[in-house]
């Protein structure tokens, strides 16, 4: 981070140019953007230099105890912050200049071996009166640009020693004027009252054990008419307030639930009071990507790229197991080859987890982030462990497993009686297949190759690689019309657009693959045969077929067992039903293939009340939607429009739509 003396800051703020720097080695400003919302963690250092330090009487960890430590944390997804590096002995910045240094004690504790000389007090109030001169030139500025501004003065306090039950924020209404900005404080305690925490009472009161009589709320009610601070209290639950220790997790989920109560309260404060009648929570926060962010994501996407999945786990000798298999081998057991890893998966999780997720300040993002770099993790412990009896356990972790529920619907599809019989279709071979496909890749405008390949389980598959991406069609089937018609749906419209949408995306992880994105990738996918109504009962029923596969791996874990449940439950044909268990038995044992049927769910539930466009940015997840919503909002993706429709529009067929609507039940 950049220093700046104060004359250097002020005469940025002065210019209305956003930065980044420690002011006068006592104050951390981040200006990403000049917007009528600031946010001030005062107490949040504990710096004290030298000479202090040689005649002070506390320990660290009696210094820490008064102190506001995270309090930074859950401020830094705002766009402006101040942060004071000192800690609040050497001076207060709570409080009046002259009364900010303690003379000798401070909370009836003695903290100087002796009374500070003049001259030290004088040197800490000239660090006192540089945040202030800061802070007035930034309000001024601020108070130039907007009709009203907003300050959220965020601090910390020990409840141990309180002899009652206190809430979990305090927000101190002693010096606002109620009349005017009251409205404004009670959203303000109802946003922090949402706020959901695992094993923590979640409670927000006004005034119950701090009123807001500090200094900084003072100062500005004295210089600046359109300001409006909210003095707000954060019990410590967020560590053990005796002993010091942090609870990392616990200060992540108030800082998640901190940005999301400061960005809808600044909304509604633009709606009242500054005339902004349409201002959303997304627009409170900066629409310019942060620096550490992108070359984070960067050294992230250059440690992922590559590291694809179906390329390792699709076996390289499926045929000659299926001629082995057709020639009446009894109690037949694949024995499949595999490419080798082309990754040292110690030094890959090395260079992964040494990156600076620390440097991000947003929560969410950071989150976002530190959940792709697990999630790489978790898929090369899966690779390195193809074709080994440790790699289904990896599977479980990566794709997870089908639930009760999820097997009971599989289930009731395949009880679903036939429909009436149909003509035949005539098929085309693969090569036939490739020339269409292609044909409609490019009047789509998807830059891509579709290739045969001799190497695969499934009928398509679409591989991203270094250049442009690949729609393998398998050389060994024929093609119907209606399948080929599916699968422009299916892996050009969804499968090959996300991954170049996820290229075009400033956001280069979002071509990686967020965590849970091949489950809400294949809903998509299968959503498209639906709504273009492509999707059919033998369709549906395959879909279900591969979670019944997957359940008897898991339970029966034999190949010819799995077998015989899917020729006797899923009536599929020997053929078939070997495609279908291979799938789920190649390199060691592979869940995923539950995701398809589960997925589609999963989005046609979404498809009623939430825009599906976000999910289109790259290889996103259901998981993230909220945030991919929010950094659409922010300008920092793109959501691009769907090449396939993702909302039924009831043109599907009326048997499939019952028996479809009937899995929601």
């Amino acid at each position: 981070m950049q220093t700046l003396s104060l004359t250097e800051a002020i005469d940025l703020i002065e210019a209305a140019t956003p930065f980044t720097a420690v002011v006068e080695e006592c104050l951390e400003v981040k200006i990403d953007a000049y917007m009528p919302v600031v946010a001030a963690a005062i107490h949040a250092g504990g710096q004290l230099r030298q000479d202090l330090l040689d005649n002070c009487l506390l320990s660290n960890k009696d210094r820490f105890y008064e102190e506001d430590p995270a309090t930074d944390q859950f401020i830094s997804s705002q766009p402006i912050t101040l942060v004071g590096r000192d800690s609040r002995f050497e001076y207060d910045l709570n409080r009046p200049r002259a009364l900010s240094t303690y003379y000798r004690s401070a909370w009836s504790r003695q903290v100087w071996q002796r009374p500070l000389s003049g001259r030290q007090r004088e040197r800490s109030h000239l660090k006192h009166q540089c945040f202030y001169k800061l802070y007035d030139a930034l309000l001024t500025k601020l108070e130039a640009l907007f009709p009203n501004v907003l300050v959220f003065d965020i601090h910390s306090y020990n409840h141990k020693r309180i002899e009652r039950q206190v809430p979990l924020f305090n927000v101190g209404t002693a010096q606002i004027d109620m009349e005017r900005w009251g409205t404004v404080v009670e959203r303000f305690n109802r946003e922090l009252n949402r706020i959901k925490l695992s094993d923590v009472k979640v409670e927000s009161k006004l005034d119950d054990v701090f009123q807001g009589r500090g200094y900084l709320i003072a100062h500005t009610n004295a210089r600046f008419d359109r300001t409006l601070v909210l003095p707000t209290e954060v019990k410590k639950v967020y560590m053990d307030e005796e002993s010091g220790t942090m609870f990392p997790l616990v200060v992540q989920d108030l800082s998640l639930g901190m940005k999301e109560a400061f960005a809808q309260t600044a909304a509604y404060f633009a709606r009242r009071h500054n005339k902004r009648s349409k201002a959303s929570k997304h627009q409170m926060l900066s629409q310019v990507i942060d620096q550490d962010v992108l070359e984070l994501d960067r050294q992230l996407a250059s440690i992922g790229k590559g590291l694809e999945t179906l390329p390792y786990l699709t076996p390289l000798n499926i045929e000659q197991e299926r001629r082995r298999f057709r020639g009446g081998c009894r109690r037949f057991s694949p024995r499949f080859k595999y490419k080798p890893l082309a990754v040292d998966p110690f030094l890959f999780k090395e260079k992964l987890y040494q990156l600076p997720f620390d440097r991000i300040s947003d929560p969410a993002i950071r989150t976002l982030y530190q959940g792709i770099a697990d999630n790489l993790s978790r898929r090369v412990d899966m690779l390195t462990n193809v074709g080994k009896e440790e790699f289904r356990y990896a599977s479980l972790r990566y794709y997870g497993r089908p639930d009760v529920e999820a097997v009971q619907k599989a289930r009731f599809l395949l009880q679903a009686a036939p429909l009436k019989e149909e003509q035949p279709q005539s098929a085309i071979n693969a090569e036939q297949a490739v020339h269409r496909l292609q044909l409609c890749a490019d009047s789509w405008g998807l830059k891509c190759q579709v290739q045969l390949s001799g190497r695969m389980a499934a009928k398509a598959m679409v591989v991203s690689g270094r250049g442009k991406p690949r729609l393998l069609i398998n050389k060994n089937r024929s093609y119907t019309d209606q399948e080929l018609s599916a699968l422009e749906l299916h892996e050009l419209g969804i499968h090959v657009a996300t991954t170049l949408n996820g290229r075009r995306q400033p956001l280069q992880v979002l071509n990686l693959g967020l965590p849970g994105s091949n489950h809400t990738q294949e809903g998509l996918a299968i959503m498209a045969e639906y709504c273009g109504g492509t999707l059919t009962l033998d369709r549906l029923k395959m879909l279900a077929s591969r979670v019944l596969a997957v359940d008897s791996m898991l339970v029966d874990d034999n190949f010819d067992l799995t077998m015989q449940r899917l020729i006797e439950e899923a009536r599929l044909s020997t053929d078939s039903a070997f495609d279908v268990a291979v799938r789920v038995y190649r390199s060691g044992g592979l869940t995923k293939d539950y995701q398809y049927l589960t997925g589609f769910l999963n989005i046609l539930t979404l498809s009623g009340n939430r825009a599906l466009e976000p999910l289109l940015a790259g290889k996103a997840s259901v998981d993230n939607l909220d945030l991919l919503e929010e950094l659409c909002q922010r300008n920092w993706i793109t959501a691009p429009t769907s090449l396939v429709a993702l909302h039924p529009e009831g043109n599907e067929d009326p048997i499939i739509q019952y028996l479809v609507k009937s899995l929601l039940h």
